[in-house]
C-alpha cells in the first residue's frame, strides 16, 4: 500500500510535528533520521505516511542544490500521493540560509507539478495567515511576523517581512501568486488556482486562519494532488488535509491520546537562545531541574578543548543526577545572556564561520546528553532547539521516531527507534520559540493532554 503523504523536513523539530499531526489523528507514521536501510524500513511494515528529517535549514543553496535531490527522489517513489516539502511555521529562510525557494525549485524537479500551493499558517500553532502576511503567537500575544519578539531577532534569520511571497521573491524568480481568504470563500479558491496556473504561476500562497479556510485548503490540496503533487510548508498542510478527510468521512474521529506518565528524572540539552527558553530554563530551576551551563567558545578551540568541556559537562549533569536533580544543560539562558555576546565576540576571532560553530554546539551537547543516557541510565530527554535537535539526534544515532504523547502542537513526546543503544529512548524536540514555560515540567509528567 503506498502512503497517503511523504514529507521532507529541513529540521528535526518541524519534522516530528508532522508526524505528530498525523500520528494523533489516527494515522501511522514514521519518521527517519535519514534514508533507511531495507531491514530499518521493513520493521515499521504498511505506514500511512513517511517522513525525513533533516537539518537542511542552515544549509547554503549551493548544498541544498547537491544534497535535497536524493531524499526527496526516495520520498517520491514511495507512490505518496502528496509530497511535503517541510519548512518552519514562522517561515525561516534567507537567500544564504534554508532557501525556501531554491527547495521548490529542486524539488520541482523530483516531483513536477502544475503548482506548488505554499501553505505556511497552522493556527493550532498560533500561526496565521491573513492575505499573504504570516502572524505568531508568542507568550506575550500574536505579533505580524517582522515585529516578533523572537522572529525579528532570530540569530541567523531575522525576519524582516511578514509577506511571505514578498520574502520569498529574495530567494527564487519562479512567479508567485496568492489565493486569499475571499477567494477561499467563494469556490474554494478553484477559480484563483486556476488563474494563477494560467497566468504563469509556479508557487501559489494560501491563507488560512481558523477552521473554515483551513477545511478548505485541506480540500484544495487533495483534490488536486494528481497535477500538483508537490506541497511546501509547515505542519499547517497536515492540520488541513485531516479536517478535511473528517469532513469527508475518509478519516474517523482518533482516541484521545494520553500521557506516558511521570518519571523521575529526564535529561534536558539546549542550544537556544529564545527568550522563551530562557524563561522555560528560568522555571525549571525551580522545580527540580539543576541547571549546568556549556561553554559554547569550546568548540572554537579545537577538538581537544571541545572534548573537555564535554567531559566536564557530562559530568556535572551525571554529578545533578546523583543528587535527584533532572539535568538540565544549556549553551545560552536567553539572547541577553553575557555568553551570547561573549561567544559571537569569540566567533569573529575564530577561523570557522557560524554555521559549523553551531552545528558544533549541537552536536557537543548531543555527546553530552549521550553520555548522561548511557551512563545514568535515564529513558526520557527533551532537545531544544531546532538546529539542536537535528545535530543531537545525529550524535546519539537515533534512526527513527513514533510520536507518543502530545504536549503543545509541534513537540510531542516520541519513542525513538536506535540500531544502536538509544532505542526504545523516550524524547521530545522542541523548537526554541515553542512550548509552555512548564514545557519541561511537562514532560517529566509524561506529556498528554491538559
Amino acid at each position: 500500500m503506498k502512503p497517503r503523504l511523504a514529507w521532507f523536513g529541513d529540521d528535526f523539530t518541524g519534522s516530528a510535528a508532522v508526524m505528530e499531526v498525523l500520528a494523533f489523528a489516527g494515522l501511522r507514521a514514521v519518521l527517519f533520521s535519514d534514508i533507511p536501510t531495507l531491514e530499518l524500513r521493513a520493521r515499521f511494515g504498511e505506514v500511512d505516511a513517511i517522513g525525513l528529517a533533516s537539518t537542511a535549514r542552515t544549509d547554503t543553496p549551493e548544498r541544498m542544490r547537491r544534497t535535497l535531490s536524493k531524499p526527496l527522489k526516495w520520498l517520491h517513489d514511495t507512490g505518496a500521493d502528496l509530497l511535503h516539502y517541510k519548512v518552519c511555521s514562522t517561515f525561516d529562510s534567507s537567500p544564504q540560509s534554508g532557501s525556501i525557494g531554491c527547495a521548490i525549485e529542486t524539488a520541482l524537479k523530483v516531483r513536477p507539478s502544475r503548482v506548488v500551493p505554499l501553505v505556511t499558517a497552522a493556527p493550532q500553532m498560533r500561526r496565521y495567515q491573513a492575505f499573504g502576511h504570516l502572524y505568531a503567537g508568542s507568550f506575550d500575544g500574536v505579533f505580524r511576523l517582522d515585529r516578533h519578539p523572537v522572529m525579528a531577532r532570530h540569530p541567523v534569520t531575522p525576519m524582516q517581512e511578514s509577506d511571505l511571497l514578498r520574502h520569498l521573491a529574495l530567494q527564487t524568480d519562479l512567479k508567485s501568486a496568492l489565493i486569499d481568504f475571499e477567494q477561499l470563500a467563494e469556490d474554494g479558491g478553484e477559480n484563483a488556482l486556476n488563474a494563477a496556473s494560467a497566468a504563469g504561476a509556479r508557487i501559489v500562497s494560501i491563507d488560512s486562519m481558523e477552521p473554515a479556510s483551513e477545511e478548505a485548503v485541506g480540500k484544495l490540496l487533495w483534490s488536486h494532488r494528481r497535477d500538483s503533487g508537490l506541497v511546501v510548508g509547515s505542519q499547517g498542510v497536515e492540520y488541513a488535509l485531516v479536517r478535511h478527510w473528517r469532513a469527508t468521512g475518509e478519516l474517523a474521529p482518533a482516541a484521545s491520546p494520553a500521557s506516558a506518565g511521570t518519571v523521575d528524572q529526564i535529561a534536558v540539552i539546549s542550544g537556544s537562545v529564545s527568550p522563551s527558553t530562557a524563561q522555560q530554563i528560568a522555571w525549571s530551576q525551580a522545580h527540580g531541574f539543576e541547571v549546568i551551563r556549556f561553554d559554547p567558545t569550546s568548540v572554537l578551540t579545537g577538538g581537544a578543548g571541545r572534548q573537555a568541556e564535554i567531559d566536564r559537562t557530562a559530568r556535572a549533569a551525571l554529578d545533578a543526577q546523583s543528587r535527584g536533580a533532572s539535568p538540565l544543560i544549556t549553551s545560552a539562558t536567553g539572547p541577553d545572556d553575557p555568553d551570547v555576546a561573549r561567544f559571537r565576540e569569540a566567533l569573529t576571532r575564530s577561523d570557522i564561520d557560524a554555521d559549523t560553530a553551531n552545528e558544533r554546539i549541537g552536536r557537543s551537547l548531543g555527546a553530552v546528553l549521550d553520555r548522561v543516557l548511557t551512563e545514568g541510565g535515564l529513558r526520557r530527554a527533551v532537545i531544544s532547539g531546532g538546529d539542536t535537535s537535528g545535530h543531537g539526534m545525529r550524535a546519539l544515532g537515533i534512526s527513527a521516531l513514533e510520536a507518543v504523547a502530545p504536549t503543545i502542537p509541534g513537540a510531542a513526546l516520541c519513542r525513538a527507534h536506535s540500531e544502536t543503544h538509544h532505542d526504545g529512548l523516550e524524547i521530545a524536540l522542541k523548537g526554541g520559540q515553542m512550548g509552555s514555560e512548564d514545557f519541561f515540567g511537562w514532560i517529566r509528567a509524561g506529556g498528554g493532554p491538559r
